[in-house]
């Protein structure tokens, strides 16, 4: 089968002529524009590449929706494609120049990634680690909405990991930080990677331990206990957060 192509340009992601990701060339771009092709991955037995454009070319294509095409991804496979595709695109546009001496930087001759050729560093996909955490207290579970979510939105609790941290470390302390109750028995459930823009979600659960609940009013604008059988307007079926919500819904926890 033939090679497939996702085409980015300036960190964003741009749709074929019907209105898909794939592209099933590249011939209809100008070699003159390609700045990079990386890698992606597989999907049945077509090798997916994305084919980054130069800052300024002239693009006959539209921008893609990257939370829209998650949402209708058909299967795990065409997800981790997605996300991996987006990812590459905005690492490729934010460190095109040296972090340390300012040069421009250049593909790695070996690895998925840039050099520097004046003082060497080397510069990989940024990952950005991160808690996703359903806290459990019986048939009840705190859910929480940010400032960012539409409006009747409600979620689990997460946040980032802090330099030398653990995640279970992270998990006690976003959970006090954002609604000011402590947790026990924190358990991993599984992962999954976040383009939006580079972050891996370690997904737990966590048992209620006291404390009142109260929203910090800066990242979580309000959040509530709520029963299995009184559920609010919950996250996309793509998310983590909809796996974790999904779980306790099911009794599974």
């Amino acid at each position: 089968m033939d090679d497939l192509y996702i085409v980015g340009s300036s960190g964003s992601m741009y749709l074929n002529t019907a209105g898909g990701y794939l592209h099933a060339s590249k011939e209809c771009l100008s070699a003159q524009n390609i700045e990079a092709v990386y890698p992606v991955g597989m999907i049945g037995e077509a090798a997916i590449h994305a084919v980054i454009l130069r800052r300024g070319s002239s693009i006959p294509f539209e921008k893609a929706n990257l939370r829209n095409l998650l949402s209708v991804s058909k299967n795990e496979q065409e997800y981790v494609t997605l996300s991996r595709a987006a990812q590459l695109i905005i690492w490729h546009n934010e460190h095109r120049f040296c972090g340390r001496c300012g040069h421009k930087m250049l593909h790695h001759a070996v690895d998925l990634a840039k050099h520097c050729e004046h003082c060497s560093l080397a510069q990989y996909p940024r990952i950005s680690p991160c808690i996703i955490v359903l806290v459990v207290d019986g048939d009840r579970c705190v859910l929480a909405r940010s400032p960012r979510f539409p409006p009747g939105r409600f979620s689990t609790l997460a946040g980032f990991i802090e330099a030398g941290e653990s995640a279970e470390a992270a998990v006690h302390r976003e959970i006090h930080e954002e609604v000011g109750i402590d947790v026990k028995n924190v358990r991993y459930f599984k992962s999954q990677s976040w383009p939006f823009p580079h972050s891996l979600m370690l997904g737990f659960f966590a048992d209620y331990a006291g404390g009142e609940l109260l929203a910090d009013g800066v990242e979580i604008e309000e959040a509530n206990w709520y029963h299995r059988d009184a559920m609010p307007d919950l996250p996309p079926s793509f998310a983590i957060s909809s796996a974790l919500i999904q779980q306790f819904l099911n009794g599974d926890v």
